[in-house]
């Protein structure tokens, strides 16, 4: 499967922004989703997850109650809706596909569980 990330940009905080991630192939319904991000000078870190149903959803804690993963699978389509940004919010973020090998968060949060990965959408928040 292929993914295309988007959506990224410039904001102040406070504001919101969806990002999007557009997979290839018919068999999008079958992965576990999910976002990392990476900062500068960080290593990637685990941002959200969804369930391939999109039953089960899971976050750090970083970004609870502000951030919201959701997907269309009619759409092959996985999105990440922030509001409330914050500066640190500010890094590189990636989707990236799991073939459903995860059932735990402790698994999805490990970035080498997922097999694809897009190719990542820039978020910068000024403050």
């Amino acid at each position: 499967v292929q993914l295309q990330a988007s959506g990224g940009g410039l904001v102040q905080a406070g504001d919101s922004l969806r990002l999007s991630c557009a997979a290839s192939g018919r068999t999008y319904s079958t992965y576990n989703m999910g976002w990392f991000r990476q900062a500068p000078g960080k290593e990637r870190e685990f941002v959200a997850a969804i369930t391939r149903s999109g039953g089960m959803t899971y976050y750090t804690d970083s970004v609870k109650g502000r951030l919201t993963i959701s997907r269309d699978n009619a759409k092959n389509t996985v999105y990440l809706q922030m509001n409330n940004l914050k500066p640190e919010d500010t890094a590189v973020y990636y989707c990236a596909a799991d073939r459903g090998a995860c059932s735990t968060y402790g698994c999805y949060r490990r970035d080498r569980e997922y097999d694809y990965w897009g190719q990542g959408t820039q978020v910068t928040v000024s403050s």
